[in-house]
């Protein structure tokens, strides 16, 4: 292992249990334990869980703080009113490209929370700083490197959680997706990245491992980066760093519904995204034709010109190869179009995502 990769508090458990590691963005990661194909079906139809310790959490506290976000932030946070609620949104910068994407927990009217992408964790927090001074907001943003996360995600994943955890079940059992609970030093939410049931669980870093090893104990299988990939594209989530960054125009990239350009409110961006539009479309593609695999930067020819595909990969659900592609506007669901794919140009129908959701075909 390379001297200057960042570790998770699991890494140690990641060894143990023989897993496949690699660089993941400077992050020393878990790709697979053995089976990516074995995790990617654990979680569709039991239990998987996943070490996200490389995301950040960050806590905002002050008595602006809804006042800030709702200036920072593209989707609006008056969606947040009881305690829990939690919000998917883009952090864009004046140019209405995305800085990262990110999901804001709201707690109380002086306390947020954010969980950020690993390898725009330091970007994100420095520019929301820059922000709080700007404004002069007065705000405490907080870097929670004290705490680590855990994403269990299957059909069987909360019932799993709460016999590891069972002081948590009361509080837990009720929350609706994209809700949260925090009870004591942990914090239990239902915003998952893989189309299925589950929590993520953020629990200080020294209790991290304790609870990983119950959790292999309760029957719940460690999932690597692969499985992670391979869920997320089925069930039609965007990554950042490949379906859309500091380059892309969030409509463009099929997040318009994390941005609310419909009330009066302003917020970063705003004017140049108003002003920028549209200008490309964001649908799932399924390959008809044999031959080859979808995958990432491969042209798609159409007849309203040419697009790209963003992330593509063969379903262990489907059997099949998908992807997620930026395409003209104009091009219809049901539509057939051809990938370049080496020297030939095969077949692929436009198909709205997601591929699947709770362990089905969507298509």
């Amino acid at each position: 292992m390379s001297a200057q990769l960042h570790t998770t508090p699991l890494n140690a458990a990641h060894r143990i249990a023989n897993a496949r590691m690699v660089d993941f963005g400077g992050w020393d990661m878990p790709v697979n334990y053995g089976s990516q194909i074995e995790e990617h079906h654990a979680v569709r139809t039991d239990a998987g869980m996943f070490d996200v310790s490389h995301m950040r959490v960050v806590d905002l506290k002050g008595e602006q703080v809804r006042a800030f976000l709702t200036r920072a932030i593209a989707n609006n946070v008056a969606k947040l009113k009881v305690s829990g609620k939690a919000l998917y949104s883009c952090l864009l910068n004046q140019k209405a490209t995305v800085i990262d994407d990110l999901i804001v927990y709201y707690f109380a009217e002086d306390y947020f929370r954010l969980v950020v992408n690993a390898g725009t964790a330091d970007k994100d927090i420095a520019w929301l700083q820059q922000l709080n001074s700007d404004w002069n907001t007065g705000l405490t943003i907080t870097s929670r490197n004290d705490l680590a996360i855990l994403a269990v995600q299957g059909p069987n994943a909360r019932t799993k959680v709460w016999e590891v955890l069972p002081e948590t079940r009361t509080a837990s059992s009720d929350l609706k997706p994209f809700n949260a609970a925090q009870i004591g030093d942990v914090m239990i939410a239902r915003t998952g990245y893989t189309g299925e049931d589950g929590f993520e669980v953020v629990l200080p870093a020294t209790q991290i491992e304790n609870f990983w090893n119950q959790l292999i104990a309760a029957g719940v299988r460690p999932c690597g980066l692969g499985a992670r990939d391979t869920l997320r594209l089925e069930a039609g989530m965007n990554l950042y760093g490949q379906d859309m960054d500091e380059t892309i125009n969030p409509l463009n990239a099929g997040l318009a519904w994390t941005i609310d350009l419909v009330s009066e409110r302003d917020f970063v961006g705003k004017d140049a995204l108003t002003a920028q539009g549209q200008t490309q479309q964001f649908l799932g593609l399924l390959l008809l034709d044999k031959g080859g695999v979808l995958r990432g930067h491969q042209v798609v020819h159409t007849e309203q010109g040419t697009g790209e595909i963003t992330s593509g990969t063969f379903s262990p659900s489907l059997q099949q190869s998908i992807a997620m592609a930026r395409l003209p506007l104009g091009v219809a669901i049901g539509d057939t179009v051809h990938v370049a794919i080496r020297d030939k140009k095969l077949a692929a129908r436009v198909v709205k995502m997601p591929f699947v959701r709770n362990g089905k075909s969507q298509l």
